[in-house]
């Protein structure tokens, strides 16, 4: 069992990660603005690697200061598209997103292990999870629920967007870009808005998933980010299907 404790860390950082995004899916959702997660992560990681490249150990709370900084610009603009653009909002983040991966691409195009950067901020690898990241994320967990119980209004202000930008950035930092994406709209939108279940059930799924995914990159050796994808799909499928019990 000894053997094993180290797991408990990743373990962790998946079940705060589910329940500090799956709520903001919830949210991602209902704005119709499904790929503009998407787009944000994609500049938290190109901040990412841009802290690595031009600023080395400028962090804060574990998360590079440039990522977040990349993140909240990209948060600006999406909040901009919508303003302005909402005509054609798709096509503007498309953009966005486009723009934001190809800048990393020719930031570490230099780099003779730029494909290794490239590949550890789209997938991440949440079983090298550090306290600072974790507790950051617990932190900002509990703060986005307490906000949704206390002040449920604030999913739909202003203010949403840079706590989105905020949580994404120490997501992406913690487990890469297809993670947070899948987090954020899998069950979501599989458990909350076709089968109309909570976030909270919708978080346990996720969490499920996460777990399932980490216990079988552990024993089969393989990467835990696409493994975490793929579980949480067939997780929020299975949960799909389960008989749900009518009141008499």
């Amino acid at each position: 069992m000894a053997g094993f404790e180290w797991m408990l860390l990743p373990i962790l950082g998946s079940a705060l990660l589910c329940l500090l995004l799956v709520p903001l899916g919830y949210q991602v959702i209902a704005r119709g603005v499904i790929f503009a997660d998407l787009a944000i992560a994609q500049w938290a990681a190109l901040g990412t690697l841009a802290g690595l490249y031009l600023l080395p150990n400028h962090t804060l709370a574990g998360a590079p200061v440039s990522s977040l900084m990349f993140a909240l610009l990209a948060a600006i603009a999406v909040h901009l598209i919508f303003r302005f653009l909402s005509n054609a909002k798709e096509a503007w983040i498309g953009i966005l997103y486009v723009l934001g991966a190809s800048l990393a691409i020719l930031l570490v195009s230099d780099d003779p292990h730029g494909a290794q950067a490239l590949q550890r901020a789209a997938a991440g690898d949440l079983l090298w999870a550090s306290w600072e990241l974790v507790m950051a994320t617990a932190v900002l967990a509990a703060f986005v629920w307490l906000l949704g119980w206390w002040l449920p209004e604030w999913l739909s202000g202003v203010a949403f967007m840079p706590v989105f930008a905020i949580a994404v950035t120490y997501s992406v930092s913690l487990a890469g870009i297809y993670v947070v994406f899948a987090t954020l709209i899998i069950t979501p939108l599989i458990v909350g808005s076709i089968q109309g279940k909570s976030p909270l059930a919708a978080a346990f799924c996720a969490v499920a998933g996460h777990l399932a995914a980490i216990v079988c990159s552990v024993i089969f050796d393989v990467p835990v980010g696409p493994a975490i994808v793929i579980a949480t799909v067939f997780t929020a499928l299975l949960f799909s299907c389960a008989p749900i019990e009518k009141k008499p």
